[in-house]
């Protein structure tokens, strides 16, 4: 579609408030509903090539404050795919296992295999977000005390993740990385959502009230994050969150492009194999109905 490019996060220079968070492009409500049926058939395909192409990956990454609809989008977007090709990890506080080890080795280990697309409820991202805004976090990570000096922690970070993104990229993995990117009026909205409605009331945490009085801070954290991390091999998309329903037409887009330039194809069998492909078609026609037991 024509607003993905205008959707992805260019130059160093990134700043959040030149993306309007209520963007929605030339779209209506409408057409995007006429649009998710094609887009989805459109899914199916090309995950049903990729699996059976069996060389490559797709990791898809969503980051986003509290209630941005990231649950939403996975739901919606992922609805019409194959289950059996597709992972889907959500990344809480590190367990004491994890925390045994470096803080990207937990996102390493549910990395998609070939043939799969992977997706990423929150990431090794928290690290330079949630963490950044709460260091003292930092505290409980028992890292040497020469790698807990900031701020260059975060640049270490920044370029640990850049490296770890084009490892997997020359591996195989094609990364998109999308950012919700929502209002703090919609965010109360929602929050309030949550409260007054009793089929809602089981999303809604205290802590989400906490960590939106950083609002600001996260703001900057994720600003850095994006200016630092988006890449050739692994862009990051600003998608306007306080639409639900052009979130998740946008977030569709900006993976069918991803899958599109992949191009999956289907095996081409070999000679050998067709030849013995024959030879099973003339037997299973040969021999009839099934036996009786």
């Amino acid at each position: 579609m024509n607003f993905v490019k205008k959707l992805r996060a260019q130059g160093k220079h990134f700043r959040l408030d030149d993306h309007d968070p209520k963007y929605h492009g030339d779209l209506s409500r409408e057409t995007a509903e006429e649009l998710r049926p094609r887009q989805l058939l459109d899914l199916q395909e090309l995950q049903d090539r990729l699996y059976a192409a069996n060389s490559e990956s797709v990791l898809m990454i969503l980051q986003g404050m509290d209630a941005s609809g990231k649950d939403g989008v996975i739901k919606h977007v992922m609805s019409g795919v194959n289950p059996a090709g597709c992972d889907i990890h959500s990344f809480k506080a590190p367990s004491t296992l994890e925390l045994g080890h470096d803080y990207l080795w937990r996102c390493h280990q549910r990395a998609p295999e070939r043939g799969r697309i992977g997706i990423f409820n929150r990431s090794h991202y928290e690290e330079v977000l949630v963490v950044r805004v709460h260091p003292e976090i930092l505290q409980k990570q028992h890292l040497p005390p020469q790698s807990l000096k900031q701020p260059e922690i975060w640049k270490r970070r920044y370029q640990e993740i850049r490296d770890f993104e084009r490892q997997l990229h020359d591996n195989g993995t094609r990364i998109v990385k999308c950012f919700l990117h929502m209002s703090p009026e919609e965010q109360l909205d929602r929050f309030l959502q949550r409260i007054d409605d009793p089929a809602k009331n089981w999303k809604f945490e205290t802590g989400d009230v906490v960590e939106r009085e950083f609002w600001p801070r996260y703001q900057e954290a994720f600003e850095e994050m994006i200016r630092h991390t988006s890449t050739d091999e692994a862009p990051w998309y600003i998608i306007p969150a306080d639409r639900k329903w052009f979130t998740r037409v946008a977030v569709g887009a900006v993976l069918l492009e991803t899958l599109k330039d992949i191009d999956p194809q289907y095996p081409e069998a070999t000679d050998d194999h067709r030849k013995e492909l024959k030879k099973i078609r003339k037997r299973l026609l040969a021999g009839g109905k099934c036996p009786k037991q």
